[in-house]
């Protein structure tokens, strides 16, 4: 299998979970696939083969300089997992702010943009998230 083609399938892995995330969060599938942390397992270890393979035929990994990074990231292998890890990890922060919110209770209308940001920007949506979560605990230690 290529390394195009394992990018389009852990692509196609990720994309249905975020939907389910934001538009069904509480459906009985979304929350078990959450509890398990299906998904993101998966992806780890799509993760740990790409890494391992980069480890023993890629460059060296070097992470001491942005040049070092970039150079690293030529080769197509060292990419891919990290693309991976992107995915993996954005999907945890999404899922972790979800359960953040069954005591929070912010209504779905407002968490599903804030879960798309997540999707799409990452850490804008972690941002976007942990403002809103301090607002609300706020006003709910006011009540």
């Amino acid at each position: 299998m290529t390394a195009s083609e394992v990018f389009s399938i852990a692509n196609f892995m990720a994309m249905p979970m975020w939907v389910l995330m934001i538009f069904l969060p509480k459906w009985k599938v979304t929350s078990w696939l959450m509890k398990f942390k299906v998904i993101p397992l998966l992806l780890a270890i799509v993760y740990a083969i790409y890494i391992v393979i980069t480890l023993l035929e890629g460059p060296a990994m070097n992470f001491g300089s942005l040049e070092a990074v970039m150079e690293l990231f030529k080769d197509e292998r060292a990419l891919l997992a990290g693309w991976v890890h992107y995915l993996a990890f954005d999907l945890l922060v999404g899922m972790w702010m979800l359960d953040q919110n069954k005591k929070l209770g912010i209504h779905q209308i407002i968490m599903a943009p804030i879960l798309l940001a997540t999707f799409m920007l990452g850490p804008v949506g972690f941002i976007l998230f942990m403002a809103l979560r301090a607002v609300k605990k706020q006003s709910n230690e006011e009540s």
